[in-house]
């Protein structure tokens, strides 16, 4: 057993298909079938089973897949150990990052630091919030870029980094269009168009709502941003969206007793060693 096997088989597990994860590891399919096989051989027990295109874990390929986790991170963890007594800034950088934050506030870091460390590789991913920050607790990313949950897991060390103004708005055939102030409770007779639950900007209106005893109603439910700002622009509800995405398409109005904020940073594992390569991201981002 190595770590080749064991990548092949976590990339095939998280993904639960083999094209897929040969596309993630840069080889064909034929190779990471062929690695998960000799692992399986091995360890003389079957960990995936395949039927069709269908790929799921076997009771044997659920018991390993977090130990898998756990070599390949400690593994992990010992090479950035290794190449930080170098001082070298240099090698791969995973780093996620919320769709809005990635288009709205990271790109001038990112040249910059670009710039500045041209022989490290960044591996961006573009991951809603509360995902990047699972991928960071399971040591899937060493960084993670996005909008800070309100409370952050014991595991990760949040750092906030930018305030994001929050405010209420419709588009302009709207009932509420020509509405400049009203209550909670006037608002949630309209449906709305917001964030999945458990996203932390949706998290952030319900409990400044729930003690104004304001129920909110949505008609749509999505986590990209974008998506909801348009939906919004022609009319199909009101929306909770950042100061940065508001233009002429959408009437801006306020809620009385309701100001909201969200923060917006970078998190990390306490536990895992960083790499120089995200410590200067952290240092970058600390600048802004």
């Amino acid at each position: 057993m190595n770590t080749i096997q064991l990548k092949a088989f976590l990339a095939v597990a998280q993904t639960a298909s083999f094209s897929r994860a040969a596309d993630e590891l840069h080889l064909t399919q034929p190779a990471v079938s062929k690695r998960v096989a000799q692992l399986e051989e091995e360890l003389d027990t079957r960990l995936l089973d395949r039927i069709g295109r269908q790929v799921s874990l076997t009771e044997a390929g659920r018991a390993l897949l977090p130990r898998a986790l756990h070599i390949l991170t400690e593994m992990e963890d010992s090479r950035r150990a290794i190449q930080n007594l170098a001082g070298e800034v240099a090698g791969p950088l995973r780093l996620g990052t919320s769709h809005h934050v990635g288009q709205h506030h990271l790109p001038a870091i990112l040249r910059g630091y670009s710039k500045r460390y041209p022989e490290v590789e960044l591996d961006l991913h573009f991951l809603d919030s509360e995902t990047a920050c699972a991928a960071v607790s399971q040591g899937e990313m060493e960084l993670a870029v996005i909008t800070l949950p309100m409370t952050p897991p014991a595991e990760l060390a949040a750092l906030p980094i930018w305030n994001d103004s929050l405010r209420f708005v419709c588009g302009h055939t709207h009932p509420l269009a020509r509405v400049k102030q009203l209550t909670a409770t006037e608002l949630v007779k309209h449906p709305a168009l917001l964030p999945a639950r458990l996203a932390t900007t949706r998290e952030i209106l319900e409990e400044s709502f729930a003690p104004l005893g304001a129920r909110i109603k949505t008609s749509l439910s999505t986590n990209y941003l974008e998506t909801l700002k348009t939906m919004a622009s022609i009319g199909l509800g009101w929306s909770l969206l950042p100061r940065t995405l508001i233009d002429k398409t959408l009437h801006e109005f306020t809620v009385r007793g309701v100001r909201l904020q969200r923060s917006l940073g970078v998190v990390s594992h306490r536990e895992r060693t960083l790499s120089n390569a995200a410590r200067r991201m952290i240092e970058l981002l600390r600048q802004v």
